[in-house]
């Protein structure tokens, strides 16, 4: 069920996505009188098509179809979508129509900045949608974050060997200030941290960033998780109701040393099943109790968890703060690409395809976290799409830039061949997400 849940999300996102990045090049074409042959959610490699308006029982139904100049239709192959606008070689690398003569209707015969804004139309929409779907979500839901003042790290395996310590409150990374506990490790990487200033105890110490680690940090989840007290908050077991107490902290399990709740948890899980012995410190007084710890290694405590910030936004604050998320989240997501393509960093196995996509969407249905993935996703598609590489909307914008520049028209000869190669790159690239996905689901 949780699969079905998950794929269910994964091929509405994408389709709402692809759909909204299509309806802007399809828009501006239609606005400047460009013929859209074809408007199609998903591939129909083979032409094989799952539905067409041209289909002989949909012009059936309504005979008027069959006189639209645009087919619009739904692929088999769910990798994308694509918008054939008439007169363009593109990634269908279709050139039967550049044998004829141009005519007006057709992309190749408009001036150079109406093309710019046909080819920039689905990157524009993706970016809108990202600023509306932010506001909604800001004006609704406000926004909550776990400030990185006066809380601890709980380190992993690499973390420690980096020189980090659990407990240890992390000040500056370079002069960078972290605000939010949550991007850590993120900031660590995408910043080129060359030293981390950290508060241990009452000291103040600073760690030297081994930068060909980055890779390591980019693929190693959990490397700062939120170290968290022991101080119970209620108590839902019995009998260890009548042995604790709101605000009891427990400092100890059998004798090993656990300030912290993860350290505690290792411990109970040993001793699952039986009675263990605990020292609590209860206001100044320090105690012994024997807690019962059940099959799971469990002691039926909630605990008091560090406090989220919320800001509350009215629908007119919204405006401008969804503006200010969407523009910082394009560039931190510039600065993954940035890494991205720093081999030694090796942030390219950390790619990955639709198979990684379903894997951070909830398990049940969640509209907040619903609609910020997609926003999110929104953000990646629209600037994936900026990239100057043939077959992706960048590549052409590139040329129409080059034209408008110097007046020159590149010829349909090199548009193929750039064509090409774009495809080539993007089938690597997709057979690298796809690898990667399929090793992560090995490991």
């Amino acid at each position: 069920m949780v699969v079905l849940v998950k794929t269910l999300q994964v091929i509405l996102a994408l389709s709402v996505l692809i759909l909204l990045h299509e309806l802007g090049h399809f828009l501006w074409a239609k606005l400047f009188r460009i013929r859209v042959d074809k408007f199609f959610l998903f591939f129909d490699i083979g032409g094989t098509k799952l539905f067409s308006t041209k289909s002989a029982w949909f012009t059936k139904l309504f005979p008027k179809a069959a006189e639209w100049e645009t087919e619009y239709g739904i692929g088999w192959l769910p990798l994308g979508g694509y918008c054939k606008i008439a007169g363009m070689i593109d990634e269908s690398l279709d050139t039967e129509s550049m044998k004829r003569d141009p005519q007006p209707w057709e992309f190749r015969t408009h001036p150079a900045w109406q093309r710019l804004l046909v080819m920039s139309g689905g990157v524009l929409n993706n970016f809108i949608f990202a600023i509306l779907a932010y506001i909604l979500i800001l004006d609704i839901w406000g926004e909550a974050y776990l400030r990185n003042e006066g809380n601890a790290i709980y380190v992993n395996e690499l973390a420690y060997d980096m020189g980090f310590r659990s407990g240890d409150r992390i000040l500056r990374l370079d002069d960078y200030v972290p605000d939010d506990f949550s991007t850590l490790q993120i900031d660590l990487a995408r910043r080129d941290v060359r030293k981390a200033t950290v508060l241990r105890g009452t000291d103040t110490l600073e760690l030297y960033i081994d930068q060909s680690r980055i890779g390591e940090v980019l693929n190693s989840p959990g490397m700062f998780d939120l170290a968290v007290p022991f101080v119970v908050d209620t108590v839902v077991s019995a009998p260890n109701g009548e042995r604790l107490l709101h605000g009891d902290r427990i400092v100890a399990v059998a004798g090993e040393s656990t300030p912290y709740l993860q350290d505690a948890r290792k411990v109970f899980a040993v001793h699952a099943g039986r009675e263990v012995p605990v020292s609590i410190l209860r206001g100044a007084d320090s105690l012994e109790v024997a807690l019962q710890v059940d099959s799971t290694g469990r002691v039926g405590v909630y605990t008091v968890f560090p406090g989220y910030e919320r800001r509350e936004y009215s629908f007119l604050q919204a405006i401008p703060a969804g503006f200010r998320l969407t523009f910082s989240t394009i560039g931190g997501y510039l600065q993954d690409l940035r890494l991205v393509a720093t081999p030694r960093t090796e942030a390219y196995k950390s790619v990955g395809s639709f198979i990684a996509i379903g894997q951070v969407f909830p398990a049940e249905w969640d509209w907040y976290r619903f609609l910020t993935l997609l926003a999110l996703l929104s953000i990646m598609l629209g600037v994936m799409n900026l990239l100057p590489i043939p077959a992706l909307d960048g590549g052409h914008i590139v040329m129409c830039l080059y034209e408008m520049v110097t007046g020159r028209k590149p010829g349909d000869k090199f548009i193929l061949a750039a064509q090409m190669v774009g495809m080539v790159l993007l089938i690597l690239l997709m057979m690298l997400a796809f690898g990667n996905d399929i090793g992560r689901l090995i490991r």
